[in-house]
């Protein structure tokens, strides 16, 4: 009796963990190499990375949508002239060009000095893919939960940005603090992900440990109500406790906890 074919495909015995996560674990393989549907997916993810780098951000769409929900609107540019400058020369794109200098210095004096909580800058970074998919609704997010008493500075739309291109920004402003929403390198499985550095006190020569990062917002990350909150509740203890960085812990979620714990206890 002839015995059945062997399979071609083989599963991976842990592929019933692939539930809990988007990870590329448990492929499985045919002979000794991947299967041809995994081999293309991977390439297809490489792809999606690649052109997430590349694509240019329509910062005049994103204006028009953020004016139509009361946002005012400043646009600045990095030194970084094009896309090879920004990849090629980092440095570029943490400084302002000149003509962008001068735009926001002739604004600051209708903003007296210290009278501004808050600047938000929206930065292309390393994927346009992730601003153009979630800068607006989390705009709207940490312009709902906001503060009434503070004053929220102007939306400065910045491209060919690098993080460090927020210090300048906020400091021609006199901001307490600047957050800047940037898209993050893609990933594999994650073209589109953004995140929030904020700092107190902002100015030129800031270094990473004096930002506080709230990373992986987008569709299968953190939400932008989450993300709002947090942003907040770290800007808040920022001003009171005059500090940002390394020095300033994320404790909000904490204090939740031990809210919703009494609140069970009194039930």
């Amino acid at each position: 009796m002839r015995k059945p074919d062997k399979p071609i495909l083989s599963r991976d015995p842990w592929q019933q963990l692939k539930r809990f996560t988007r990870a590329r674990i448990a492929l499985g393989r045919a002979g000794s190499s991947l299967p041809t549907k995994e081999l293309l997916d991977f390439t297809l993810s490489h792809a999606m990375a690649r052109d997430a780098v590349h694509l240019a951000l329509n910062v005049t769409a994103l204006a028009r949508e953020l004016e139509e929900q009361r946002f005012s609107i400043q646009l600045v540019h990095s030194k970084a002239p094009d896309r090879m400058s920004y990849l090629l020369r980092p440095d570029y794109g943490r400084q302002l060009n000149e003509q962008s200098r001068r735009q926001l210095q002739a604004i600051k004096p209708v903003i007296p000095s210290g009278a501004v909580n808050l600047v938000i800058v929206v930065g292309d970074g390393l994927s346009s893919l992730a601003i153009e998919r979630h800068a607006k609704p989390l705009l709207i997010e940490i312009k709902k939960n906001i503060p009434e008493q503070w004053k929220l500075g102007p939306v400065v739309i910045a491209s060919q940005a690098r993080v460090a291109l927020a210090d300048e920004i906020g400091e021609l402003l006199a901001a307490d603090i600047v957050a800047i929403l940037i898209g993050e390198r893609p990933g594999l499985r994650s073209p589109d992900s953004l995140s929030i550095y904020m700092t107190y006190a902002p100015k030129v020569g800031c270094s990473d440990a004096d930002r506080n990062c709230i990373s992986n917002i987008c569709s299968e990350g953190l939400s932008y109500d989450t993300a709002a909150k947090k942003l907040l509740w770290l800007a808040k203890e920022a001003i009171r406790r005059k500090l940002s960085g390394v020095a300033l812990k994320d404790e909000g979620s904490l204090q939740e906890i031990a809210v919703i714990d009494q609140h069970r206890k009194l039930l």
